[in-house]
């Protein structure tokens, strides 16, 4: 992908590649584009008469869209339904883009005609979908500005090749089995969506994701699920312009709309789950938010969760009546964490009591790994109109590496402060773990100027690792395959 798919994650899930200065190594596709900027001049954009005669001289390549009068970000085709009918299929002069036969199809020429238009310059997609007759095509389009009135752009010029993808030679005869799950993830959640997919052999299933001018929004796949298992990859956690509500109610929504059109089970894989750490009522009248969010996602239909280290696993297990799974990634931890301390005697910490049995579980797969005992300590921790608290500190970490393990991140103001207490007590050096890295403004400034060695985290909340001021004491390992066994588990005649 190129730097210009990475500024629209909504394009990343829709083509394999994207370049914002197009040079078409195919010579119908180049003659179009160089067509539409000898038109172009100092123009704007061309005028739409100045390529009529272009689209109607190679019919079977090139098209013109005008925007609709009557519907935001839709078009109408004004020339080439024979370039775009393998794409969209039957299309009349005046039927609207988003009304197409094929809404694959439609859905990726409209965001590449609304891409061209709000940048006012050309750009060529690469993309595979399947063709009229089931078979499947690699489809690579330009599409280039127009102008009707010379002031604004208000139509788009292009040209596309379409090539069928040579079908794998035929095997043994086997048996039918059931379709693969559907797998479908939200633009945010893209990249581990797409890590969980390729586990898998799989490809993310397309869906639509639109959004309103007053905030609301709505989501839809892109092909039938009637009959089919499907699985939203979805993480909760707030961040990129939408916070953990947002994120929620696109979950929920989406849900519904898979159970309204006929999926026959829904379940909602989310990386990173909201709202879990309000899990028991502390102060008079709290409320228990890990329990309202179970009942809304079994409200909309779901039929099954999958999350990985939620903060209280018997909470989470007991607030939710639909079958719950529920991982961990201490293995992955423990592999990495052996290899980087050696021989070194090693001390796993929890930072409070209530982690005890989170630090023990990681502990015992480190001694598997080490071959050798490893000791625990724990440290007091009480808070109280969020301010941190104790100062008692049990376990021995002197001339030990301190390995202090959590499930989650926010402020970092927890973990610094066990770091110091690991430190001053003598410890070797420290080394910090937690699952999901929410980062709140300021932690990671906060993490770096703490005495650690470093701070390793997964992929279940998306981190910018090459700027983040860490720099090279910030590792990550991906969960992704872990989440698609667990898919592929619950696909499994036995699974549940």
């Amino acid at each position: 992908m190129t730097v210009l798919a990475q500024l629209d994650p909504g394009l990343k899930q829709f083509f394999d590649r994207i370049d914002s200065a197009p040079t078409p190594r195919d010579e119908v596709l180049a003659t179009l584009l160089e067509d539409w900027k000898d038109k172009r001049a100092d123009l704007i954009a061309p005028p739409i008469a100045a390529l009529e005669p272009v689209a109607h001289a190679s019919p079977q390549a090139a098209f013109i869209f005008r925007r609709a009068k009557t519907a935001e970000r839709d078009y109408v085709l004004h020339a080439g339904a024979e370039a775009v009918r393998p794409l969209i299929g039957e299309e009349g002069d005046t039927r609207l883009l988003s009304d197409a036969a094929f809404p694959r199809g439609s859905v990726r020429l409209r965001m590449l005609f609304e891409f061209v238009c709000r940048t006012g310059e050309p750009i060529s997609a690469t993309f595979t979908t399947h063709g009229a007759d089931g078979g499947r095509i690699v489809a690579e389009i330009v599409v280039a500005p127009l102008s009707g009135d010379g002031r604004s752009i208000d139509a788009v010029f292009g040209g596309v090749l379409l090539r069928p993808v040579a079908a794998a030679a035929a095997g043994p005869a086997k048996s039918a089995a059931a379709p693969a799950p559907l797998l479908f993830s939200f633009a945010r959640d893209i990249e581990f969506g797409g890590r969980v997919a390729r586990a898998m052999g799989l490809e993310l299933s397309l869906l639509e994701e639109r959004e309103f001018e007053d905030g609301e929004h709505k989501a839809r796949p892109l092909e039938s699920v009637r009959g089919r298992d499907a699985f939203v990859i979805a993480s909760l956690n707030g961040g990129g312009g939408h916070s953990a509500n947002d994120r929620l109610c696109r979950l929920l929504f989406f849900i519904a709309t898979l159970k309204t059109n006929g999926a026959k089970s829904v379940t909602a894989v989310t990386p990173y789950l909201c709202y879990l750490r309000k899990d028991r009522q502390t102060k008079s009248r709290d409320p228990l938010t890990g329990r309202y969010v179970a009942e809304l996602i079994e409200a909309m239909g779901a039929d099954r969760v999958i999350t990985i280290e939620a903060h209280n696993v018997a909470a989470y297990q007991s607030s939710f009546r639909i079958p719950t799974l529920h991982l961990d990634a201490y293995d992955a931890f423990a592999r990495h964490t052996a290899e980087k301390v050696g021989s070194a005697e090693v001390t796993v910490v929890s930072p409070d009591l209530g982690g005890g049995k989170r630090a023990d579980s990681f502990r015992e797969r480190l001694e598997k790994q080490l071959g050798r005992p490893v000791g625990k300590a724990f440290m007091e921790k009480q808070r109280s109109a969020g301010v941190v608290s104790g100062d008692l500190f049990a376990g021995d970490v002197k001339d030990r590496v301190a390995i202090i393990i959590d499930d989650l991140i926010s402020s970092g103001g927890t973990m610094v402060r066990v770091a110091e207490a690991c430190m001053a007590r003598g410890a070797r050096e420290v080394r910090l773990i937690a699952t999901h890295a929410l980062f709140s403004q300021g932690a990671e400034e906060r993490l770096a100027r703490a005495p650690i060695a470093e701070l390793l985290i997964t992929d279940t909340v998306q981190v910018d690792a090459a700027a983040s001021p860490l720099g090279e004491r910030l590792a990550i390992v991906s969960v992704a395959e872990i989440f698609s066994a667990a898919i592929t588990r619950c696909q499994a005649p036995s699974g549940s």
